[in-house]
């Protein structure tokens, strides 16, 4: 895997790609000066595992109104993954209500307001990236590995997804239905901790739901078929 270059341009484009995604009007970015101080330290925090390692935060000023079926992570979660896409593939974690001050007093902590349309600061975004260096190979990975060999992972099962607005969201009654952004018969996805590994048809065993590998995704991105 090659070597991310952490830039100036690079941690700008990721905290501009949370613009769109903010549930509050949001324009522009603007990177604090090293000698103002620091934001207040709570914020939404996640940790992203990838191309290159790093720690995200965001904050807004004003609250976000959530009920017990959407929670303030599940709001700002996607403007986090877009700005962690800028940093190549890779994994986002939970996103989680936190202290940020630890990450937000690191020296290598790049801090940028959020500004709405009338240059006012409507929220925050930091990110350090704490890993860019390019990956061990396999073997000496090994011995690594096999440390935590016996770690138990979520391995889910998707048979589709589709895009809702959280007042969409708020309406479901029992009985509502979803459409899904694939066909019937299509083969499901199975995902470990998020991450795509390989495909498969849904079947039934002793009465469960199961599933039946068909392919297997490597590293590289290619199907090795069942």
């Amino acid at each position: 895997m090659s070597t991310v270059l952490v830039t100036p341009s690079l941690t700008r484009e990721a905290a501009t790609a949370t613009l769109p995604l903010l549930p509050v009007p949001a324009v522009e970015v603007r990177e604090r000066d090293a000698g103002r101080p620091a934001p207040d330290g709570e914020a939404h925090v996640a940790t992203f595992v990838g191309a290159c390692s790093a720690d995200v935060a965001i904050a807004l000023t004003a609250p976000i109104p959530t009920d017990g079926a959407v929670t303030t992570g599940d709001v700002l979660r996607p403007a986090l993954e877009a700005a962690t896409a800028a940093l190549g593939a890779g994994l986002l974690g939970d996103v989680t209500p936190s202290d940020a001050s630890s990450l937000l007093s690191a020296p290598d902590t790049v801090i940028y307001d959020l500004l709405g349309p009338g240059q006012e600061v409507v929220g925050w975004f930091a990110v350090r990236v704490r890993d860019t260096g390019p990956r061990r190979s396999a073997t000496s990975a090994a011995p690594r590995l096999s440390r935590i060999s016996d770690v138990e992972m979520t391995l889910t099962v998707e048979i589709g997804r589709t895009r809702m607005s959280v007042r969409d969201v708020l309406d479901l009654e029992p009985g509502g239905v979803i459409e899904l952004d694939r066909s019937a018969g299509a083969p499901a996805d199975l995902l470990l901790n998020g991450r795509l590994i390989a495909h498969g048809e849904v079947v039934v065993v002793d009465q469960d739901y199961a599933i039946r590998v068909t392919r297997i995704l490597d590293a590289g991105g290619s199907e090795d078929d069942a």
